[in-house]
């Protein structure tokens, strides 16, 4: 556990256990969300290629998780905690750009 909250910047094992707990429960929604996401788009696993529904599908449990990972934070008390780590995540993936120019805006 010591080696998690220097790792992340956390001060107790109670908030290594509410990280734990963010990312299971937003994982689950994400998931739970991205069905229905993918029927309202008009892609069924029945009746669409599974080249095409597995990519769109966890695509949008990517976006969904992205979204919701600091507003489920919030509610656990560590926004700042789970903000930063969607935006390094997202930096990750290419949208390192768009955090950089939001960034120099706030000076």
């Amino acid at each position: 556990m010591n080696k998690l909250k220097e790792r992340w910047g956390l001060k107790s094992n109670l908030q290594v256990i509410l990280v734990f707990v963010v990312f299971s429960i937003n994982g689950s929604f994400a998931a739970k969300i991205a069905g229905p996401l993918t029927h309202f788009i008009g892609l069924d696993h029945d009746s669409t290629n599974p080249w095409l529904f597995w990519p769109v599908r966890i695509l949008l449990v990517f976006v969904v998780y992205q979204i919701t990972l600091p507003l489920v934070g919030y509610c656990f008390g560590l926004y700042d905690f789970f903000w930063n780590f969607s935006k390094k995540t997202l930096s990750r993936v290419g949208f390192k750009r768009f955090f950089k120019e939001k960034e120099n805006l706030k000076a």
